[in-house]
């Protein structure tokens, strides 16, 4: 059975997915106590997709959020590094004409320049091997105007239910995996990766770094999950050109001595006058 760690390899991390595939769904149902539908339910709110959109949903797995997307008509790019999800994700959308399923790196997207209309990511961000190169791509492919959703697991602000939530993860999860997992070693990554995840306000910075503008982010179920949302400036502020450095004045030259005037002289006269 694969297991990822912590270094978050790629082909660790994928083939990891690829084993937990066929069951991912129902296991996410098991672990989260039923709460996934509702942080499905909320993150493509956040996202407010439209008819005729363009939206990449990214380390979409099976495609379940994305057929939720896609529900009023907009057009969904359902990307997934893992091989296994795709295939299955192609399966249960086969009926589906508005998801397309793509196998991209999250952190070089074989996409142009200002395509999507928005860009989502739900439980994708902390598996992925460089977080920030992840949301710079979602910045580069997302279209002036656009929007990203970012839905991630993070950290209870109340102590007490970070105190809960931390016994869960390392108690009630691993008993919860072995029933309803085909790959339970797998969900020891997951408790690892949430406790090791950084909070809300540390996800933020990163999305400004990244370029989006009006990050705000909103707790769900007390924090056990963060919604985080930023938008792509309409116009991209440029570098203003530099000025040339003002040239110094040229030193005057002193001015030439004018010759002292002549005193006239007083005439003698001369003897015999």
């Amino acid at each position: 059975m694969s297991k990822a760690d912590l270094s978050k390899q790629p082909s660790q991390v994928a083939a990891m997915f690829d084993e937990v595939s066929t069951h991912y769904d129902r296991t996410n149902t098991v672990l989260s106590m039923g709460n996934a539908t509702l942080w499905r339910l909320a993150t493509t709110r956040a996202v407010g997709p439209r008819a005729g959109e363009t939206i990449l949903d990214v380390a979409a797995g099976t495609g379940t959020s994305s057929a939720s997307l896609a529900r009023n008509g907009a057009s969904v790019v359902a990307a997934d590094f893992s091989e296994g999800m795709i295939e299955v994700g192609r399966r249960r959308q086969a009926g589906n004409p508005f998801v397309t399923f793509v196998q991209a790196d999250a952190t070089k997207l074989p996409f142009d320049d200002d395509t999507f209309d928005a860009v989502t990511i739900s439980f994708g961000l902390r598996n992925i091997v460089d977080p920030r190169a992840a949301l710079a791509e979602f910045y580069r492919v997302t279209k002036p105007g656009g929007r990203v959703v970012v839905c991630e697991f993070s950290q209870p602000p109340v102590a007490a239910i970070r105190a809960g939530y931390g016994a869960y993860l390392r108690y009630g999860m691993p008993v919860l995996a072995r029933v309803a997992s085909s790959n339970p070693a797998a969900y020891e990554y997951l408790m690892e990766s949430i406790e090791a995840w950084p909070n809300q306000p540390a996800l933020a910075a990163w999305m400004r770094e990244a370029g989006f503008e009006r990050v705000a982010w909103r707790n769900l179920t007390a924090g056990i999950v963060a919604l985080h949302r930023g938008w792509k400036p309409v116009e991209v502020a440029k570098p203003a050109p530099k000025k040339p450095a003002p040239k110094k004045p040229a030193a005057k030259k002193p001015a030439a001595k004018k010759p002292a005037a002549k005193k006239p002289t007083t005439a003698v006269p001369s003897e015999g006058e």
